[in-house]
């Protein structure tokens, strides 16, 4: 079985190969309409577990798959992305296009001077000025202006938390609450081994 690690190397080759032939044929101006194009495929596999896990299996061949790709996505796409999708493919990766897509906006962003923010909250509708905080500590930080994606976690108590690259910044209430429950544990046993230390004495 591949790494994460060794799938995330292979997404990125993909995404790569990608934005050299946007260079080459329209600049970034190509690259930002493949990056919409690919981001709606992924949220369409995404989307379906069926098609998802149709793309992954190693039970069905390689043609068969392509051959469904084609169908779905043939005269919906630009003529490159449809092209790209098919070499995918061809090359049985089709279980990694949401990744690949992934990959290659990661790259575009980069390139535009920008980080990739995964922002959750309890119900995905963060305030504008949580929003521009984040935003200005992400500047401060990483140098770049922040894209933020929302998405809500009804696990959270509250506070907010981030995910940049495989970074994951916590700042929920239940991880300060735990931070809380951890120190006065931490204090409590530390009072403990010093009166017993006091009484063995």
């Amino acid at each position: 079985m591949a790494t994460t690690q060794h799938i995330d190397e292979i997404a990125s080759v993909y995404a790569t190969s990608l934005l050299e032939v946007c260079d080459k044929q329209g600049g970034i101006a190509l690259a930002e309409s493949c990056s919409a194009e690919l981001a709606t495929l992924a949220e369409t596999i995404r989307a379906d577990k069926r098609f998802a896990e149709f793309l992954k299996t190693p039970i069905i061949g390689n043609n068969v798959r392509r051959d469904a790709l084609d169908r779905a996505i043939k005269g919906r796409v630009s003529d490159l992305v449809y092209r790209f999708v098919m070499v995918v493919a061809a090359h049985g990766r089709s279980g990694r296009l949401a990744d690949i897509a992934d990959a290659f906006d990661g790259l575009l962003q980069a390139r535009l001077g920008r980080v990739e923010v995964d922002m959750f909250t309890v119900n995905g509708q963060a305030s504008a000025d949580v929003v521009a905080t984040v935003k200005g500590g992400v500047k401060e930080a990483f140098g770049k202006d922040a894209v933020i994606h929302q998405y809500a976690d009804p696990n959270m108590i509250g506070g907010v938390k981030l995910r940049i690259g495989d970074q994951l910044i916590d700042g929920s209430v239940e991880t300060q609450l735990r931070n809380m429950r951890d120190a006065v544990a931490a204090r409590g046993s530390a009072t403990m081994r010093s009166r017993l230390g006091n009484f063995l004495a």
